[in-house]
């Protein structure tokens, strides 16, 4: 089963929304307004990446579809959806679940994995820190661009933790700390840390942190692996 035995859901336009315990929706306050979600995509495409990122957004999508190239008749999940991206990343006879507290950024989300044929894609409005998901649950988990964003990056993996399935991956790309030394017209806000802070972060909770080797900009790529040995640290 997807979903916890205590978690309520209701569905409409093809999206879910988790049911507090007066049967309401739960409502979260999302980082983008809703009037601007139309324009994610070029906001991303022509700020953010050259503006603040120094990177490419053509490089990003390259790296992430040879990192996702040999994924196939897994079940997914995408934290932080957005827009839907990955929809043009990902092989479509994958199982997809996405999730973001933006209804709007969801909504694009959707139609981009119908226009790519994803068969089996289900999106949820919730948070990455309270996932509504069964333990042990996803062979391949992603989550790009967004981890500064979320509140507590410890109770996050826990929860990450909780939701793979054990010898599963974790795959993500984030902003590094040193982002902060770039002069910028809007600078990234969040939490942001440096890689060894990540693979700190990441092996406590006894994930094997493992760096990828592109450049693009001031963008780390790692993976983070889960296995059924669970890797230990050395006290």
């Amino acid at each position: 089963m997807k979903l916890k035995e205590s978690v309520k859901v209701i569905q409409k336009n093809k999206i879910y929304y988790i049911l507090n315990d007066e049967l309401k929706k739960k409502k979260f306050k999302p980082w983008l307004a809703p009037v601007l979600c139309f324009l994610y995509d070029q906001l991303m495409r022509k700020l953010i990446f050259p503006k603040n990122f120094k990177g490419s957004i053509a490089k990003h999508f390259e790296i992430l579809k040879s990192l996702y190239q040999n994924i196939h008749s897994k079940k997914i999940l995408e934290i932080a959806t957005g827009s839907g991206s990955t929809a043009y990343l990902l092989n479509n006879d994958n199982s997809y679940t996405g999730i973001d507290i933006s209804i709007g950024l969801l909504y694009q989300a959707v139609k981009k994995f119908e226009k790519n044929n994803f068969h089996d894609a289900e999106f949820f409005v919730a948070d990455a820190n309270d996932m509504p998901f069964s333990n042990d649950f996803f062979d391949v988990t992603i989550c790009n661009l967004s981890l500064q964003f979320f509140s507590n990056i410890e109770i996050f993996i826990k929860e990450l933790k909780r939701v793979m399935k054990k010898d599963s991956i974790f795959y993500c790309s984030v902003p590094l700390s040193e982002i902060k030394d770039i002069k910028v017209k809007i600078p990234i806000h969040g939490n942001l840390y440096s890689k060894e802070e990540l693979k700190t972060y990441f092996e406590k909770n006894e994930f094997e942190f493992l760096p990828e080797q592109f450049e693009n900009g001031a963008l780390l790529y790692f993976e983070a692996k889960l296995s059924s040995n669970e890797f230990k640290i050395n006290p």
